[in-house]
């Protein structure tokens, strides 16, 4: 993200080339085309412009590009909610003019603990933008027991996901928790591509993951807001969970996640069945810290 244009740059063409002339409602005139996906020219027309100045578009110069500009080169390029938003991110940050963002927190309120200690029954935590778990309850650090085991801190899904061998085995739809957790990672960095924290991130898991580098390169960009997730959990086996994730009014930055599973179900069962462990494995913690003070 330090070349803003070259970024902007390869986010169209790639949206481009994955755009056929035939789900763009364009005739497909000859049957030998150079390019992947669109011509500028078609894109051009799509959206209203002159063919020089779509040109000027993707070669990364947004500068000066209007609210209007922008939202009918998405919608010539078919994009869908989240990358709408990150090519408007980009257009800010190219401008000059990124949006102002506080400093993503690295801790929680006490009373955001409070509420997620109210949540007795449903795993639920607080995580920042960069994929660190500031704060959870207790059936939250329970299920998700082989993260909070990696001994990097903060604790970080992403990190977990792409360098952690346990992960493949914890996530039963690994590839797409993958491509999830990049497409996540893009998306924020560019709401926010002068946090260094995030920065640093992602030179980490460029640096030591071959796949994280082939998914970052894909500029892909998702929301992540609800959903199934589906676990392999070491104490009680498979589960299949909705989760909703919810951002945080009164803290910026911050993300609600709540997993729960219909009433009846097997997932239900294993709940329940993880609270009780989670219940007896925190007492025997207790017990073992009281007895080595003593």
């Amino acid at each position: 993200m330090s070349d803003l244009r070259a970024e902007v740059r390869e986010f169209l063409s790639t949206r481009r080339g994955r755009l056929t002339p035939d789900a763009a409602g364009l005739p497909a005139y000859g049957g030998n085309r150079r390019v992947p996906g669109l011509r500028r020219e078609e894109v051009a027309m799509l959206a209203g412009v002159s063919v020089d100045y779509y040109v000027r578009l993707e070669r990364g110069n947004l500068s000066g590009a209007s609210e209007g500009v922008l939202d009918a080169l998405a919608n010539a390029l078919r994009l869908d909610d989240a990358e709408r938003q990150y090519l408007f991110d980009l257009a800010r940050a190219e401008g000059g003019s990124p949006r102002r963002r506080r400093k993503p927190a690295g801790s929680v309120r006490p009373a955001v603990q409070q509420v997620l200690d109210a949540m007795s029954d449903a795993p639920a935590w607080v995580r920042n933008a960069r994929h660190d778990i500031l704060a959870t309850n207790r059936m939250g650090r329970a299920l998700y027991a082989p993260v909070f085991d990696d001994p990097h801190r903060p604790v970080n899904t992403t990190r977990f996901a792409y360098l952690n061998p346990a992960a493949r085995e914890f996530w039963r739809d690994y590839d797409q928790i993958l491509h999830d957790a990049s497409s996540m990672l893009r998306l924020e960095a560019g709401r926010n591509p002068h946090d260094p924290d995030l920065i640093q991130l992602i030179g980490e898991l460029s640096t030591k993951s071959e796949v994280f580098r082939r998914r970052w390169a894909s500029r892909d960009v998702k929301f992540h807001r609800s959903g199934i997730k589906r676990l392999r959990h070491p104490i009680v086996g498979d589960l299949d969970l909705n989760y909703e994730s919810m951002e945080l009014p009164s803290e910026p930055g911050l993300v609600l996640n709540v997993y729960t599973a219909p009433a009846g179900s097997p997932s239900a069962d294993a709940l329940h069945l993880l609270a009780s462990w989670a219940a007896t494995h925190e007492a025997e913690l207790a017990d073992a810290d009281t007895t080595g003070r003593g």
